[in-house]
């Protein structure tokens, strides 16, 4: 005689089996997530966190068309081998229908060959990475989310063409694909006046200081400063830059532009005049305290993620489970791995907590999800957004 847990299973299976789609009843839709849960890049865990409880208030609300979501987190210590591993693991062994912010560069190109060969969607990798663009035709069921560092670049280029035509350019990168694609997209920017870049400087994520590399490009006679770095690196150059008298027009990206994390810690008034781009609204800026989208965010962390830090990592997480909700809601019954990649290329959608005038609007001929930045200028207390 058969218990009523069998009976339940059985019952589970033959939906699946209807479904088409491993990971999918009528019931449920199971997806999966690789991140570092622990190891020295654990900081990212508060993305897989707030990607979690968004799920969790969906759920609350009746899930998508009846169908609760189910998130399965493995933890790969920002390992690329182990990212591998765990991936195959989340298809193979837990039967996921796909992948939802696997979180870093490295570790979502190791995986990306092994989904795209099972044919499993690797989707809104957490990772700016020119490469899931530019390459995406080549590996189709992978697929980044934010604004690529290429992008990034050519914005910072164009507001230094349109304000300092003139200016002499000295760059400080991270020695990774990230900190290169960072430097290829400003040059990119520049075009014929990539020959005002006086000096580059590149530093590792590892290393220990960044000031003699700062020292040098301040002997270069550059007036403006691009730094694209770790929060660590910013730090420094940034503390160093004001301790050594050197005051040129200084753009930071936009994951180390915290302001308690890292403005904080050099002193407010040290880093007046500092420009970032961004495409996220920072929890921490008092710019958006009375903000709408800020004041239901926080609503929601109180509720269903309490005790986690309410910063940009956690802001990131939310708006990724926001995509991911909106692609399941357009696939109605059609939830076949085809429909879900399919379905990313049909995006329009505003979110609260992105910058007033962005948007996702993605397309066949332009699938990538977040392509818009916007600049924005530090004033010694917050980050104000820039006209130009």
């Amino acid at each position: 005689m058969l218990s009523g847990a069998m009976l339940t299973g059985f019952a589970d299976l033959a939906r699946a089996q209807r479904s088409g789609t491993p990971g999918v009843t009528d019931r449920e839709i199971k997806i999966g997530q690789t991140l570092p849960l622990s190891g020295p890049a654990a900081s990212y865990a508060t993305i897989g966190k707030a990607l979690a409880a968004w799920f969790d208030f969906v759920n609350v609300q009746g899930g998508v068309d009846g169908r609760k979501l189910l998130l399965v987190q493995l933890d790969d210590g920002y390992s690329p081998p182990k990212t591998v591993e765990q991936s195959r693991r989340l298809v193979e062994r837990e039967q996921v229908a796909f992948v939802a912010s696997p979180v870093g560069t490295p570790t979502g190109v190791a995986a990306r060959g092994y989904f795209n060969s099972a044919k499993v969607p690797q989707l809104f990798i957490g990772s700016g990475a020119a490469t899931w663009a530019e390459d995406a035709a080549k590996f189709p069921w992978s697929l980044g989310w934010q604004p690529l560092f290429t992008d990034e670049g050519r914005t910072m280029a164009k507001h230094i063409l349109q304000t300092r035509p003139n200016a002499k350019i000295a760059v400080l990168y991270q020695n990774d694909d990230a900190g290169k694609d960072l430097l290829r997209g400003l040059k990119e920017g520049l075009g014929v006046a990539v020959k005002q870049i006086v000096r580059e400087e590149s530093h590792e994520v590892t290393d220990p200081t960044v000031d003699s590399q700062v020292v040098t490009m301040q002997a270069s006679g550059a007036d403006v400063l691009v730094m694209w770095g770790s929060p660590k690196a910013t730090i420094q150059s940034l503390r160093k830059a004001h301790d050594i008298g050197w005051k040129p027009t200084i753009y930071i990206n936009q994951n180390s532009s915290s302001v308690p994390k890292v403005l904080a810690p050099i002193g407010l008034d040290k880093v007046k005049g500092v420009i970032s781009a961004a495409f996220l609204k920072d929890p921490a800026d008092p710019t958006w305290k009375d903000d709408p989208g800020l004041l239901a965010w926080n609503a929601f962390m109180d509720k269903y993620n309490g005790g986690a830090a309410k910063d940009y990592n956690a802001v990131y997480g939310t708006c990724i489970a926001q995509t991911v909700v909106q692609v399941l809601k357009q696939c109605g019954n059609d939830l076949s791995r085809e429909n879900i990649v399919r379905q990313t290329r049909r995006l329009d959608m505003e979110l609260p907590m992105m910058l007033p005038g962005l948007r996702i609007k993605t397309s066949d001929t332009q699938p990538h999800p977040v392509t818009g930045l916007r600049l924005q200028q530090f004033d010694g207390s917050s980050w104000k957004l820039m006209s130009a």
